[in-house]
């Protein structure tokens, strides 16, 4: 078969099969349609490294809920000698290797196209209910310390502060979701969605950052308050339906990456929050905003407990080590990966690596 005329299909919880030839995104066999307030997107993502890059990795959906994430599959083409699906055995994301064996052929090129439905989400913190127990292993690999995540020193310190008057786990959760939307900051200059490196931003009391730095800030104290957390890294794939500009992407969304935050309540089950967008509001919206204005007390009284629609969840995981890479680890996978005889290329620069991702919704 001819490289530039290499295509497979997936469903993710099945075996890649080929298929011959090139075909239109329309007739891929995606599953069905979902339908009772779902909406259904699909996101391509497109590599055109430069010349020399041996290894691409793109995330994949890799988070699966029937209250609000379905993922309906993924489709790929492109012209690597070896391509397919991967998965991280510490947090189960997903993402899709290619990899070329000599830089003397044709520029690399690969093709992804994802299809997932989501729902709108949104928990009644006012009506405790039976919830399935959270899972040994779950609450262990979501409570531990993570490399730029620790829960002892100062991080623990602060938490403890934080909750120090709180009776319950919702009161432990929303004080520490308080103290972050009214201490932090959204910083434009900060490259990409941040590091989160929480250690760094409490001892040196720079607490601005974004969505990677102030929800990882969040999930931090929670799991130093003995709260599971974690961050949801993903992308934005639509524009806000709620008339907030700053909260929504659609078209060519190359840099709409945006993590989000999930927080464990024994009576409830994971809980949403996004207090990182609370202060993207504040910054974004229209100038001279503060958290007394209206449009932002309803945004940061609805972004604990909810979530919009309009958003796409790639994977929990932090610390994952890329197969096949002989680069460091991650601190999270958000944005298309490369490296070129081993060292990796910047995700951020459009000079050594170079993506386009973008989304429609399915209406039919």
């Amino acid at each position: 078969m001819n490289r530039r005329q290499f295509i497979k299909t997936a469903s993710l919880s099945a075996v890649a099969l080929a298929l011959p030839g090139l075909v239109r995104a329309d007739e891929l066999p995606f599953n069905p349609l979902p339908s009772d307030g779902w909406r259904t997107f699909e996101v391509t993502t497109r590599i055109e490294p430069v010349a020399g890059t041996t290894h691409v990795w793109v995330p994949l959906p890799s988070v699966q809920d029937d209250d609000w994430v379905k993922d309906l599959g993924s489709v790929w083409r492109g012209n690597a000698d070896d391509i397919g699906p991967a998965t991280d055995p510490a947090y189960g994301a997903q993402m899709l290797v290619g990899r070329w064996q000599s830089t003397a052929g044709p520029p690399p090129e690969l093709e992804v196209v994802s299809r997932f439905s989501v729902r709108d989400r949104a928990v009644d913190l006012n009506r405790p209910r039976q919830v399935t127990p959270l899972a040994d292993a779950e609450r262990a690999r979501y409570t531990r310390a993570t490399r730029l995540l620790p829960t002892n020193g100062i991080v623990l310190n602060t938490a403890l502060d934080i909750t120090r008057n709180a009776k319950t786990d919702l009161d432990k959760a929303r004080a520490i979701y308080d103290w972050v939307v009214d201490n932090t900051e959204r910083n434009p200059k900060t490259r990409g969605c941040g590091l989160g490196d929480i250690r760094f931003m409490l001892e040196t009391r720079d607490l601005t950052g974004k969505c990677a730095d102030l929800n990882a800030l969040y999930v931090g104290l929670a799991r130093a308050a003995g709260l599971p957390a974690r961050d949801l890294y993903g992308i934005r794939v639509a524009d806000s339906r709620f008339g907030y500009k700053s909260l929504g992407k659609s078209g060519d969304i190359s840099k709409a990456q945006h993590c989000r935050a999930e927080v464990w309540l024994e009576r409830i089950g994971w809980v949403p929050v996004d207090p990182a967008d609370v202060r993207k509001v504040v910054l974004e919206e229209k100038p001279g905003l503060t958290l007394k204005d209206p449009i932002v007390v309803v945004v940061r009284d609805k972004l604990f407990g909810a979530w919009e629609s309009n958003w796409l969840p790639y994977n929990t995981a932090h610390d994952l080590a890329l197969p096949g890479s002989q680069g460091p680890t991650l601190p999270f996978l958000m944005y298309p990966q490369g490296e070129d005889g081993g060292k990796r290329l910047d995700c951020l620069d459009p000079k050594t690596f170079v993506y386009t991702i973008t989304s429609k919704e399915i209406t039919a």
